[in-house]
């Protein structure tokens, strides 16, 4: 393949992942089986490929979100020359260069969060290492983990809470395991992996490679550094195995039984105790407190082993439904932004049983809202935004409020938001907001409204740019079609890697923080890109296009609209600046025409204008 390719604009992407793909498939099937030597043959294999390593440069120097941020050597960006000369230089050889400090603000709180940002360089070999790693393990974790894992959300591990507490209130250890990332054993995780040779000195070399901070070199003794390619993959694999230690101590509640005295079989008290964890934070679930304080020390012992420890903070024993059950009087608790609790239902004579002798409630609702932390930091930062705009017209504002009110009420639509009013309130909050910017720039409340609100149906009061045809509308958090039990979870050993990849890119569209556009456009194009004609992967970033440019005529409509991978899009972009800069001759654009058939062009005034839909 490198002797008939040149030049990376030459590189066929398709064949490239189709190849990987095919290689991941057997190091998961291989991995299922428990045929350790044929994983690692299937491995060496991939990391040797010119195809992987083609793809790893890919995602790290365009494909990534963090792209633009440079490590020690000071490298933001490769040209398409140099990332080329990558792929040929690409190699496993048991060196690393230091990392360097980065220091993130967590939302709504003073402390920062330390990343480790590794070079260009180490990022495509740790890409390269992922891309042989991540398949092997996909097929041995636990079914209930799913942060930094593909083709599983937030929203999975909500889902699988409502169903284990949908029948009855449990107790609850609510979690968090204290600087996860930064205090991993590095021997006990290199033993771990299982691996040798080459792989297992490139990856210890990047757990010892320190890191770079104001110019001060600083060891790392311990811990996988955030900000790394694969440092999520390792983490996930060093908390691995808890489940299991769990269910062995579930087999041995022998005194658990059914409401009529038989007592539980084996199934039964292994799934009467739930363990569900994300990235760091876990949470158990049990119908009894002594067996949810005899996790919290089983958990504390395995973790010890690894040098971690709980969170004191974060660590609490509660009760979904009673608040003086809980240890601190707070029923329910928080997890990835959800407060979830149960209530019990009216005590109103219809709602009890039938004996009047001894009645008995029918049970309570399970309801699932944002927690009021993430509400305030969600108001604060559309606040921040408008008091930020006065000095800007209202499209800015809007165009800029949009996305974080679309995406903040996509990631809770599959709750009770609109059951507590909580989408209500912050609309209601947002207009007393808005109201004072628009008082602050026309100077009465009554001219604002003549100017930036507008009437639509029955609604007077719509924060709208006045355009007759397109006005531009804020979107509304009350909009939002919610719903707490239409989400449908991954199942439990499924993987992106079975071959499955129809469901896999079709899945995508159902994820909470999946745009409605994007969602749509997925459903239209089966899961395709439109350029490659590619399954949509996990970790592929999906960005739409213009089939016909905007300065070519194309309108924003959905019929001129596709979905493609980001690395798809920057060459249609390309061919697309080619053809807006060539000469608007006839002839240039029937030729166009004869290849493009989508299209039905009509001329006037010797200009294309589009005269039939695309879809």
């Amino acid at each position: 393949m490198t002797n008939l390719i040149s030049r990376w604009e030459e590189i066929d992407w398709a064949k490239c992942s189709v190849k990987v793909f095919r290689l991941q498939k057997q190091i998961y099937a291989a991995s299922r089986c428990g045929n350790v030597v044929r994983v690692r043959q299937l491995q060496k294999l991939l990391r040797m490929s010119w195809s992987a390593k083609a793809l790893a440069v890919r995602r790290v120097t365009q494909d990534n979100q963090g792209k633009k941020t440079a490590g020690v050597d000071g490298v933001k960006s490769l040209t398409p020359k140099e990332r080329f000369e990558l792929i040929s230089n690409l190699k496993v050889n048991g060196k690393s260069s230091s990392t360097r400090r980065v220091s993130i603000a967590k939302p709504g709180k003073d402390e920062k969060r330390p990343l480790g940002i590794p070079t260009m360089v180490d990022r495509a070999k740790q890409a390269l290492i992922k891309l042989a790693l991540e398949p092997e393990w996909e097929a041995k974790f636990e079914g209930n983990s799913y942060g930094f894992r593909p083709g599983r959300c937030s929203q999975d591990a909500i889902s699988h809470i409502t169903k284990a507490i949908q029948c009855q209130a449990k107790y609850v250890l609510d979690a968090d395991i204290a600087k996860c990332f930064d205090r991993i054993n590095h021997s006990k995780l290199l033993d771990k992996l299982g691996i040798q040779a080459r792989v297992r000195k490139q990856i210890k070399a990047w757990l010892k490679s320190g890191v770079l901070d104001k110019r001060l070199f600083e060891r790392t003794e311990q811990g996988t550094p955030q900000g790394g390619v694969i440092s999520p993959l390792l983490a996930n694999i060093a908390l691995d195995g808890i489940e299991e230690k769990l269910n062995q101590y579930a087999l041995t509640l022998n005194h658990l039984k059914h409401p009529n005295g038989r007592k539980y079989d084996r199934k039964q008290r292994v799934r009467s105790l739930t363990y569900i964890r994300y990235a760091d934070d876990f949470i158990v679930l049990h119908e009894e407190k002594t067996v949810i304080e005899n996790c919290k020390q089983i958990i504390r012992e395995w973790l010890a082993a690894w040098g971690l420890e709980l969170k004191p903070s974060k660590t609490r024993i509660a009760h979904t439904l009673r608040a003086d059950w809980s240890e601190d009087g707070f029923a329910g608790f928080n997890f990835l932004g959800f407060h979830i609790r149960q209530y019990s239902r009216s005590k109103h004579k219809s709602d009890y049983n039938s004996n009047p002798k001894n009645p008995q409630p029918l049970g309570y609702n399970t309801l699932i809202i944002p927690s009021k932390e993430k509400v305030k930091l969600h108001y604060d930062k559309c606040a921040k935004i408008i008091d930020q705009y006065k000095h800007k017209s209202q499209s800015e504002l809007i165009n800029s409020l949009n996305p974080i009110i679309r995406g903040w009420t996509n990631y809770y639509r599959y709750s009770d938001i609109k059951t507590f009013g909580i989408t209500s309130k912050l609309d209601y909050l947002l207009y007393g907001k808005l109201r004072s910017w628009g008082r602050y720039r026309t100077g009465s409340v009554n001219k604002a409204r003549k100017k930036y609100w507008i009437t639509q149906g029955k609604n007077n009061w719509v924060f709208a740019t006045k355009q007759n045809n397109n006005p531009l509308r804020l979107f509304r958090h009350s909009e939002v079609k919610c719903s707490s039990t239409s989400y449908v979870k991954v199942k439990g050993d499924s993987s992106p890697y079975d071959g499955k990849a129809k469901y896999w890119s079709e899945r995508r569209g159902e994820y909470p923080d999946t745009p409605t556009r994007i969602a749509k456009l997925l459903k239209w194009q089966k899961g395709k890109c439109e350029l490659c004609g590619l399954h949509f992967q996990e970790e592929d970033l999906l960005e739409i296009d213009h089939i016909i440019p905007k300065a070519m005529g194309g309108k924003d409509i959905y019929d001129n609209l596709q979905l493609l991978h980001r690395h798809c899009h920057y060459e249609k972009t390309r061919n697309d600046i080619i053809l807006i800069n060539s000469h608007n001759s006839k002839k240039f654009w029937e030729k166009l025409h004869k290849e493009w058939e989508k299209v039905d062009l009509v001329w006037v005034e010797d200009y294309p204008v589009i005269s039939q839909k695309l879809r």
